[in-house]
């Protein structure tokens, strides 16, 4: 009987360690125990840094998040999340994460492929069929927008659409003329609150001509929107349900919404740009033609490129799943090898000014970008429209964000003086 007792414990001793090892070590410690890792001293740096941004009045509230090593190391609201009601920015305030939103979906379509569903260089015709035989624009008269078209090569593959080499452009906020083509087919950007059906709008988009061919240049457009779209005609639910059961249910996102609940709504931060002389003034309800209440409006037009609202510390959880090669919270979001290729740079053409490459889903940090800034060669990064950025660095095991409610902002600087703080931390 003593014997039996006893293999009982070692089983269960053996079992809690397997625990810690596999589960409780992989979740975000937000433990008061310092990191050996990281000099507390040099990063409370941010303190100031920020706060001086805010006292000059160039931005009205931030949030910033580190997280070294799964643990929890820097998590800070600064300022007021209204500058009416003097709210305060706490850390946990649900921002419009607007493009951050294409990570996540570019992770959905990635779940569906792992289940095979699809393949990565198949046509998305397959799916949705009007996207069959597409046209590039060739000639665009800008005075009545009327256009003539070339055939494309090739059709739309879904790795076109991760990397953002379909030819898609964006509506509203891309090239001129797409912006008028898809302004005279009512193709909607993503951006806010549309009573539309989604399918029906990239069905119109599949009959509109390419900005270029396919897989010919880095171009950033309504891929990811696109995306959604297919998650869900491939799933049969919709977006919001399919990112829900699949990602933020799993891995404890309790606070990423399209649709923010109405108890919830006094979290959020408001939104705020700039006047002709640089002063921060609240955004207006028909500025850009986006209302920032979108997120309280129940939408039902998921958009994959820009819908979702959330928190940093809903964003870092699922940075960390990434980082901890697809498990968080003992749930194996994707595998590591898919991890593995959607944080690897696809493309032989650079994307920016820094030569970085793109993965499936993410800005990565190319060897020529990594020797002129902090983060290291490999990191992932992107970023959203209303001034929240963020990025993992796999060699650092490190994950941070600073996230405003600004655009335009012409103290912009204010995030890479986050990172350089940051990497002055480390030991």
């Amino acid at each position: 009987m003593k014997k039996h007792f006893t293999r009982h414990i070692i089983c269960a001793g053996f079992c809690l360690i397997h625990f810690i090892n596999t589960g409780f070590s992989q979740v975000i410690q937000t433990t008061s125990k310092p990191n050996p890792s990281v000099d507390m001293e040099r990063l409370q740096r941010i303190d100031e840094l920020v706060n001086s941004y805010i006292n000059k009045n160039w931005v009205t509230g931030v949030v910033t998040l580190v997280v070294k090593d799964n643990q929890l190391v820097q998590y800070k609201g600064y300022g007021v999340a209204d500058m009416d009601t003097k709210k305060a920015m706490t850390n946990n305030t649900i921002f419009r994460i607007m493009s951050q939103t294409k990570a996540i979906t570019s992770a959905g379509i990635l779940i569906l492929y792992e289940q095979g569903k699809l393949l990565l260089d198949e046509p998305i015709a397959d799916f949705i069929p009007a996207f069959k035989n597409p046209v590039v624009l060739d000639k665009f008269n800008k005075a009545d927008t009327t256009y003539t078209t070339v055939p494309a090569k090739r059709d739309i593959t879904f790795r076109d659409l991760l990397t953002h080499t379909s030819g898609i452009d964006y509506a509203g906020i891309g090239t001129e003329e797409m912006k008028a083509v898809y302004a005279k087919a009512g193709v909607p950007s993503g951006l806010g609150y549309f009573n539309a059906n989604l399918l029906e709008k990239m069905n119109v988009l599949a009959k509109l001509p390419l900005k270029n061919q396919p897989g010919e240049k880095f171009l950033y457009g309504l891929n990811c929107d696109l995306l959604g779209c297919l998650i869900e005609v491939i799933s049969g639910t919709t977006l919001d349900d399919f990112l829900k059961k699949n990602i933020f249910d799993p891995l404890g996102m309790k606070d990423t919404y399209f649709n923010v609940p109405q108890e919830k709504a006094g979290r959020m931060a408001s939104v705020y740009t700039e006047d002709n002389q640089h002063h921060v003034i609240k955004w207006a309800h028909d500025f850009r033609n986006i209302d920032p209440d979108y997120p309280l409006m129940n939408t039902h037009y998921f958009s994959g490129g820009a819908g979702l609202s959330s928190t940093a510390y809903d964003y870092a959880i699922f940075l960390q799943m990434l980082l901890n090669g697809g498990k968080y919270n003992g749930h194996q979001i994707l595998s590591p090898r898919i991890v593995k290729m959607m944080i690897s740079g696809q493309l032989d053409l650079k994307i920016g000014a820094n030569d970085d490459n793109f993965g499936l889903g993410f800005e990565i940090t190319s060897a020529k970008a990594a020797a002129k800034l902090p983060r290291n060669e490999g990191s992932f990064a992107w970023g959203g429209y209303y001034g929240t950025t963020y990025w993992a660095d796999p060699k650092a095991n490190l994950v941070c964000l600073i996230m405003t409610q600004q655009t335009p902002n012409s103290h912009g600087d204010l995030a890479a003086k986050f990172e350089t703080i940051v990497y002055s931390s480390l030991k």
